[in-house]
């Protein structure tokens, strides 16, 4: 289609345009928002195009036989873990890498190199620790199918171990057995993930991170080897845990997965509860306070606690003397049970405070299973500990002064972590956002769903708009350890959770956005997705392209910005209509949604879509109506963080409307000054005007004698007497007089 408007006076105006912009470049580059090749790479064997594994996705797998005694008076821990590798890439492998997260602990590591002085949740918070692994023994047992019996070669380079393998690790399902015998002493606070928490019971000893694990060898970067520095979490591989457990007698464990020996470590009664609570929706007392307060507070002998997880991508475990311990069952949605047990000291005592932790931890698993996708693991495990809150496969370490609404957020908050990245085992280390981000979000949701909203309260997002867009903040996709540390909760946290809000409220609609969040856990469960495999299954589970989205939000630093510019009854008669004009300022655009709200306290909710800024800056828009306006407001809710709400109301002046008759400016204009004649006609409600040869185009009257046809940049300045006017563009003026 060809449009031709006024000749050279269009290209006198586009001339202006070109000459402003130069001077002034705008904001918002609709060019830049919606350009193509967002996706820098096509779909391959391993990952599709459209966002699931391809046909040919791969990953390794990693089976662990676990042993650790605890030597309470030492606060150390010391063991074996027997690895089972298997190597399912195309690739022969002549070394392994390990994560020795312990040594974060050590004085001269890289973590503690960059805590500031000012300091830091990361790290041993100051505590005179000879912290770190001792290793004690590296062993080979067997490799591609031959026993061994091999010392091989490592090299411990800060927080990772690289073994030299006696020959190749064979493709597609070679395996290696390897044994390493260990130990090392727990910080009393390390870095708010572990721990060691006094109470008048006795310690609550919290075991993260405590025994030599597998480096991810992917499709994306082959080893994933970045250091442990403390801001950034896990990136593990999948694979079945038994753990046996010693500890002092007097000890009571719970743990990642399924106790295999409750009889050997309960007494009669108290199996007898156990099997009651898996009966139970309501919270049965395992081990009560006055049995905590009784019990003895030193042992001389030891038990040991044996465990089973399956499909998992690590192993956590707390032990204490001092725990009160309870449960109840979990009902799935496919029919299975699971178990909510929570573990806490008297002093966390009462219904204000953790005597509800099991009622959370089961309508928290219960409520994502039957929204997102179905919980996997046998028990879910609430402790009681020194950690703000921190997250493993089938147990959460939660503060023990936590309660009320507190204890429910951190509750709920840290078992959300069961999809995300537990299930979901997306790179934390590189993308905070994935697993942080996509759980704050879930969470939003759980929140109103507890209970009937019991501690829920609105955050509409635009009262975050000033921390979102602040110059000091990285944008999302920045690696955790890149970020300031103080910004790690909006950037990891709250920001991608509300760009997750947005999409499910602003852009896709609820419906839409929970089958491709469903899907997208369906799809990467117990996998390794990458961000764009985030991306494009959205995308394509949706049917929306949203490069633009994740290019603003995700990748920029873009904000939002839009504004109200003006609203004029058609013909100054309110009768007759409006027509409202808004811009989009900010280089991200949104769809736009909008309240008119009338002098008779009715209002008028209009949306747009985000298609209108695909070729605009500015929009104008006439919506029909008989009633007279008070104001017109975007983004109603702030379910949108505007950066500058003030542009978003536009209140109507209550001055009488001034009414036209379109039939006065009606006939055919010339002018002395250029060879070009003016038709101007009406159809009653609208005004066009044709020029010679030309396109009609509309005209939008302005008041005050006043016509504009604002794409071409056009003023029509009408005399008193209707018989003459002014036509300006681009700061010329033309006299055109009624023939």
């Amino acid at each position: 289609m060809k449009f031709k408007f006024l000749g050279a006076l269009v290209i006198f105006a586009i001339t202006v345009s070109v000459n402003s912009f130069a001077q002034e470049v705008p904001k918002y580059s609709y060019t830049e928002a919606f350009k193509p090749f967002f996706y820098q790479n096509n779909g391959t064997e391993t990952r599709s195009a459209s966002g699931q594994p391809g046909h040919h996705y791969w990953q390794n797998s990693a089976d662990y036989v676990l042993n650790a005694s605890l030597n309470e008076a030492k606060n150390e821990i010391s063991g074996s873990a027997e690895i089972t590798y298997t190597n399912n890439s195309f690739d022969n492998l002549s070394f392994l890498w390990l994560q020795l997260d312990q040594n974060l602990f050590k004085k001269d590591s890289r973590g503690n190199a960059v805590i500031p002085m000012a300091g830091s949740r990361n790290g041993a918070h100051g505590e005179d620790l000879d912290g770190g692994y001792t290793i004690k023994s590296v062993e080979i047992l067997s490799a591609n199918g031959k026993k061994l019996k091999i010392n091989p070669t490592y090299t411990i380079s800060d927080t990772r171990m690289q073994i030299d393998l006696p020959q190749d690790l064979k493709a597609k399902g070679g395996m290696v057995k390897l044994i390493i015998h260990y130990s090392f002493v727990s910080p009393r606070y390390g870095s708010d993930r572990m721990g060691v928490e006094a109470t008048k019971n006795g310690n609550i000893f919290t075991v993260a991170q405590w025994f030599p694990r597998m480096c991810v060898y992917d499709d994306q970067m082959g080893w994933n080897t970045l250091p442990y520095l403390g801001a950034g979490e896990f990136y593990l591989e999948y694979g079945n845990i038994t753990a046996n457990l010693t500890v002092p007698s007097n000890h009571y464990v719970v743990a990642s997965g399924e106790l295999l020996n409750p009889k050997e470590v309960y007494t009669n009664d108290q199996n007898k509860k156990w099997a009651d609570a898996g009966n139970s929706d309501k919270t049965v007392i395992i081990r009560s306070a006055a049995e905590v307060n009784s019990a003895p507070k030193t042992a001389t002998s030891t038990k040991t606690w044996k465990f089973k997880i399956e499909n998992t991508r690590d192993f956590a475990w707390a032990s204490s003397p001092a725990f009160i311990l309870d449960a109840a069952k979990i009902n799935l949605p496919s029919g299975k049970k699971s178990l909510a047990i929570s573990a806490y000291p008297v002093e966390s005592d009462g219904n204000a405070a953790w005597g509800r932790s099991t009622e959370y931890t089961k309508t928290s698993i219960e409520n994502y299973s039957k929204r997102w996708y179905e919980y996997t693991y046998p028990n879910a495990v609430n402790v009681a500990g020194n950690e703000g809150g921190m997250e493993y496969p089938g147990i959460v370490f939660c503060h023990m002064d936590s309660k009320g609404a507190d204890l429910w957020g951190v509750t709920d908050h840290e078992f959300g972590h069961n999809w995300f990245p537990m299930i979901v085992g997306s790179n934390e280390r590189l993308y905070a956002w994935m697993d942080e981000g996509l759980n704050t979000f879930i969470n939003s949701v759980s929140e109103k769903d507890f209970n009937n909203g019991e501690y829920y309260q609105a955050k509409p997002l635009q009262s975050m708009s000033s921390a979102f867009y602040s110059e000091n903040m990285e944008p999302v996709m920045t690696a955790p350890d890149n970020l300031k540390e103080r910004n790690l909760g909006y950037l990891g946290y709250y920001k991608p959770s509300a760009g997750m809000q947005m999409l499910r409220e602003n852009i896709l609609g609820e419906e839409r956005f929970d089958k491709a969040l469903r899907e997208y856990i369906r799809r990467w469960a117990f996998k390794h997705p990458t961000p764009d495999d985030f991306f494009r299954t959205v995308e394509n589970v949706s049917g929306e392209e949203l490069n633009w989205f994740w290019r603003g939000w995700f990748l920029n630093k873009w904000k939002i910005d839009q504004a109200v510019k003006s609203a004029k009854y058609i013909n100054g008669d309110f009768t007759k209509g409006v027509i409202i004009k808004i811009e989009n300022i900010g280089q991200l655009p949104m769809p736009v949604n909008m309240d008119i709200t009338f002098k008779d306290g009715t209002v008028q909710n209009v949306k747009l879509p985000v298609e209108i800024w695909k070729r605009n800056s500015e929009w104008s828009f006439e919506v029909p109506t008989k009633k007279e306006i008070v104001s017109v407001q975007l983004n109603p809710k702030g379910s949108v963080p505007d950066a500058n709400p003030a542009d978003n109301i536009l209140k109507m002046d209550n001055k009488p409307a001034e009414k036209i008759s379109l039939t006065d400016y009606e006939g055919s204009f010339s002018s002395k000054q250029i060879p070009l004649k003016i038709v101007l006609k009406s159809d009653g409600n609208n005004l066009t005007a044709q020029a010679t040869g030309q396109t009609p185009f509309p005209l939008a009257y302005e008041g005050d004698n006043k016509f504009s046809f604002e794409l071409a940049g056009i003023e029509l300045d009408f005399a008193k007497d209707k018989r003459s006017f002014t036509l300006i563009q681009g700061g010329q003026k033309f006299e055109f007089t009624k023939e």
